[in-house]
Formats: C-alpha cells, structure tokens, sequence
C-alpha cells in the first residue's frame, strides 16, 4: 500500500432506524434490504477476513472483554465488575471491525476515565493477542499439519461464492483489522489466497497509513470505475459503511459462527443493516443464487 495519512476510524454509529424486514430471495435465507444499484455490472469485491471468511478467530471477545474488566478493575475509580463487564461488551461491539490498536487506544482512555495510568495502547495490544493465540493455537495447529480441513474454519460456502465471483471476472481484495502477516498466513492456510493474490491487507505498524477505506480508495483510483461497480462483503461496519461511502454495494454477513446454525446471528444482522446493508445473508451456502441475483441472472 502507498503511505497515505488517515484520519482515526470512527465507532459505531447508526443511521438506518426502525427497519424489521426486508424481502427473501425465494426459497432461501438471502434477504434483500434494498435492490442494489449496481447490479450486473460488479467488477471488484472487498472481503473483510475474520467473520466474513475466516472462523479461525472465532470467540475473540470472550477473550478481549475478560482483559479489559482485569485491567479496569485496578483503576481508582472502577463500577462494580458486574456493571464493568456490561460497559466492555457495550465498548467492544461499537469497536468491532477497526484496527485492534484503535481499540486499545479507546480503551486507553477508559483507562484515564477511571483515574487509571493506561500503558501504552501497543501493549495492550500484544497482551490481548497473546490471549488469543493461546486460545487459537489448537486449531492454527490443526491447519498447519492436516488434521483440519480449511473447509472447518471458513464460513460455509466461502469457496463456492470466490469461485462463482472469478467465474465473473470479479477481482477480489481482502482487507482486515488483523495484522497483515497474521492475515497473510491464515489466508494461506485456509485456501483463500489464490483468489486475492497479492491483493491481501491487514494492520500494518503504521497503522495511521492503513484502513479499508484506502484499500477501497485505491481500487478505484488505479482502475478508473465507479463505486457502483465495487461489492463489499463483510459481517463488521467498517468494511460495510466504507462501502457505502464509495456508491458501492454492501453484503452484510450475519454468520452465527458459533453455533454455525445456518441462520442469522440476530445482533450482527440489525448492527448490519443500521450502516446501510443493501443485503444480509447468514452465509455462503446459497452463493450461487446470491451471484445470481448479484449479477442481474434473476430477478
């Protein structure tokens, strides 16, 4: 990526209210928010990773909330663990899908609120990340010497709507919060990277001159089309709401990726469709008829 400045990503923040259903492809669980205005001319998706693609990572706030209660609770002035855990969960849902070291950096400052002296945010960071790799190792472990199939820790139907896509002529970026290398290997580890090449994004130590909004950003300016040829896949507002910003299409992907239940994760799909998802699947499984429709194929 070219060393562009960017501004700190913001949270959360709702703009589409008071919204209970919109129309099911027949037959399937694809629901359709608004009819996309690109239809049938698609030339370039986004693919967010952790969530949207990869399940290797699955669970992570179940580790990042316990840290955070650990370390508020040392502060001054802290509300009791009960009414601290409440306020992490809120604080981690209207932060999902930025940059881990944002963050931290917003937790920093709940820190400071509390009357605490926060380390800096890059410690928490490799604290939290070196929770999470002890939870994870198993299954990266699983990946590395066969024992789990790619197909186990990937979103069912991820490679039937990547190959549906190529069949189109779709070329396909992959941009996550996760740190690059991390990102790189996962990628690799669960079969994805051919489809996106060189073209895999992740967190980089700069972090200022890095985000998803850019990866977006370049598509557009190396290739000269309009946002209304890009598709964005994703199951966090980041990816969703920089979608939208550039005119192109969003996929909201509720996936439930604990249970794999095969129906919407009911939290993921309303924060979704409050950033202004034009569609909202459960998951890949009814990829073909999702590129269909994508595609102007059916109506």
């Amino acid at each position: 990526m070219d060393s562009i400045t960017t501004s700190r990503e913001s949270d959360y923040k709702r703009w589409v209210d008071d919204f209970e259903s919109g129309k099911f492809l027949p037959g399937t669980g694809i629901e359709i928010i608004r009819e996309p205005a690109g239809r049938g001319t698609y030339a370039y998706a986004l693919f967010d990773f952790d969530g949207t693609l990869s399940l290797l990572r699955e669970g992570w706030p179940s580790v990042m909330g316990p840290m955070m209660v650990e370390e508020l609770l040392k502060t001054p002035d802290c509300e009791p663990e009960d009414d601290l855990r409440t306020h992490v969960d809120d604080l981690i849902s209207q932060t999902t899908g930025k940059q881990t070291i944002y963050q931290m950096m917003d937790f920093c400052e709940e820190i400071r609120h509390r009357g605490g002296q926060p380390l800096e945010a890059t410690a928490y960071k490799k604290k939290y990340l070196d929770l999470l790799m002890e939870r994870i190792k198993d299954r990266l472990e699983g990946l590395r010497c066969g024992r789990t199939r790619p197909e186990e820790m990937l979103v069912p139907g991820t490679y039937e709507l990547l190959d549906a896509l190529k069949e189109r002529g779709v070329r396909m970026y992959l941009a996550s919060g996760t740190d690059e290398p991390s990102v790189q290997e996962e990628a690799e580890l669960l079969g994805v990277t051919p489809y996106f090449g060189e073209h895999i994004y992740g967190a980089i130590e700069d972090y200022r001159n890095y985000s998803k909004a850019q990866v977006i950003e370049r598509i557009l300016a190396e290739s000269g089309v309009s946002g209304s040829k890009m598709l964005g896949f994703g199951d966090g507002y980041v990816e969703l709401d920089n979608t939208k910003a550039a005119g192109g299409t969003a996929i909201g992907v509720a996936t439930d990726e604990q249970d794999r239940s095969g129906k919407p994760d009911p939290f993921k799909r309303d924060r979704l469709i409050g950033v202004g998802a034009d569609v909202i699947v459960p998951d890949f499984t009814e990829a073909s008829t999702l590129v269909s429709y994508l595609f102007g194929e059916m109506s």
